[in-house]
């Protein structure tokens, strides 16, 4: 077919437009990656002290601080003075890694939010030069026993993803006050004191979602003191956060209110195990006593989540004090060496649809000594419904209530228990009903379903 004059002009007008696409393209890439000058060039040999090469990348405002591929040592810690120098990535896109060998933590972020984080609490100059500060792609290797990951303070919208940070003392220090954090999709692995730190911190939003976080000897996720709210935690794998044998009591999940306040929390849909062998060890420990205010029934901290979660493999799996506002739901619990559960002084709790199982295919080593019962203390409004209890032999009672008030107890399964189901002491208001309690095949003659001791106004009724 001949090509007319104006078909050579729809041509001309296509091939223009194409290139004017193209060059939109390649400039934005180049912005998304990093222009020349983002670029350091490091030798990457792992010995080289590289700590003002980077620092002055970070100090000339670029915004984007590109590590190259290699091991970068440094010996100081990477200060991101956010008001001064503006919003700030460091990424290493998967190949980067940091060495550092000086104390405290590799990489700071110090930013001037004080506020909350309602819109109208962030003064422009947040907005505008510190606004999502951000580590994403990197390695962060410790070398000096002092050493620490990532610290931050003062950050609006902190977030911190695919990285690697490991042989540390801590792997993420939150310090002081931050606002909407996000961790996500990292490896927080083998540090010698704790993989996300709520270090005294007033913090409210942050999410810790689809992360490793294993092997850090003082706790996996830990708060102390400080002023926490809205605590996400989810679809992790958080285990053998203890340090062995002889180490100081930690937990996988460590969120403790003395010296401070926390509350509004969920923990959903992580596997959280491991180690037995730690002193006290836990896997979700949540202690609501405040020294914020005089504990009462009214001022316990809680609004507490847990839920859908695969735990075992500890001393106690999940221990909850002086709580208000407590919901374990849908969780599958084993091997609590001296506990599956233990709620004390703690008020308004609803228990329903767990599995808190002995299965056999765990009895491997000393599997089958852990004692797995479930034990409240000095508790009031609880719904316990709709669980299953299997196998829990090693202790007076499979359940036990001690001093509890206006406790429901109803339709639940309790299989091959003993010596005594459920043991009821020194209780009030309390009814048990539309349970099947199943007598074990070896069961002694003292065995009982219900036993009652020092109590009143108990009722028992549609039981089996």
């Amino acid at each position: 077919m001949k090509r007319t004059r104006r078909d050579e002009q729809k041509i001309s007008l296509f091939q223009l437009l194409s290139a004017v696409t193209l060059w939109g393209v390649l400039a934005t890439t180049t912005s998304v990656l990093g222009a020349d000058s983002d670029k350091l060039e490091l030798p990457g040999d792992g010995v080289t002290d590289v700590t003002e090469k980077i620092q002055e990348a970070i100090n000339s405002g670029n915004g984007h601080c590109q590590i190259p591929p290699g091991v970068h040592r440094i010996t100081q810690t990477l200060t991101i003075l956010l008001d001064e120098v503006g919003p700030t990535t460091i990424s290493g896109n998967g190949v980067a890694t940091i060495l550092m060998d000086g104390e405290g933590p590799a990489i700071r972020f110090v930013g001037t939010h004080d506020g909350t984080a309602a819109p109208n609490t962030v003064k422009r100059n947040v907005w505008e030069n510190q606004r999502a500060p951000m580590v994403d792609g990197l390695e962060i290797v410790g070398k000096n026993p002092k050493g620490n990951g990532i610290e931050a303070t003062g950050t609006m919208q902190l977030t911190v993803t695919r990285c690697v940070l490991r042989e540390l003392h801590h792997g993420i220090h939150l310090t002081k006050r931050n606002r909407n954090i996000i961790i996500s999709d990292c490896h927080i692995y083998d540090n010698s004191g704790i993989g996300v730190f709520y270090d005294d911190v007033n913090l409210h939003q942050s999410n810790i979602v689809g992360c490793h976080i294993s092997y850090n000897d003082l706790g996996g996720i830990v708060s102390r003191a400080g002023d926490v709210r809205n605590v996400h935690i989810g679809t992790c794998d958080i285990e053998g956060n203890m340090g062995g044998p002889g180490k100081s009591a930690s937990a996988n999940i460590d969120l403790d209110s003395r010296n401070g306040s926390i509350a509004e929390v969920a923990i959903v849909g992580c596997t959280i195990q491991h180690d037995h062998v730690s002193e006290n060890s836990a896997n979700i420990r949540f202690n609501g006593n405040s020294t914020a205010r005089p504990i009462t029934d009214e001022t316990r901290h809680g609004n507490l989540t847990i839920a859908d979660n695969v735990l075992s493999d500890v001393v106690f799996n999940i221990e909850v004090t002086d709580a208000r506002g407590v919901s374990i739901t849908g969780n599958t619990v084993w091997k609590g060496y001296e506990a599956n559960l233990v709620v004390k002084n703690s008020a308004n709790i609803v228990v329903a649809n767990n599995v808190f199982d002995r299965n056999p295919r765990y009895h491997y080593g000393d599997g089958s000594a852990s004692k797995n019962g479930l034990h409240f203390t000095d508790c009031s409004g609880v719904v316990f419904n709709g669980n299953l209890i299997d196998s829990v032999t090693q202790n007076d009672a499979a359940i036990q209530l001690l001093r509890c008030k206006h406790f429901n107890f109803t339709s639940s399964l309790i299989l091959n228990c003993k010596p005594v189901a459920i043991d009821i002491r020194e209780c009030e208001r309390t009814r048990i009903f539309g349970c099947l309690i199943e007598r074990p095949e070896d069961a002694t003659d003292d065995w009982k379903a219900i036993q009652i001791v020092e109590s009143q106004g108990i009722l028992t009724d549609h039981n089996e």
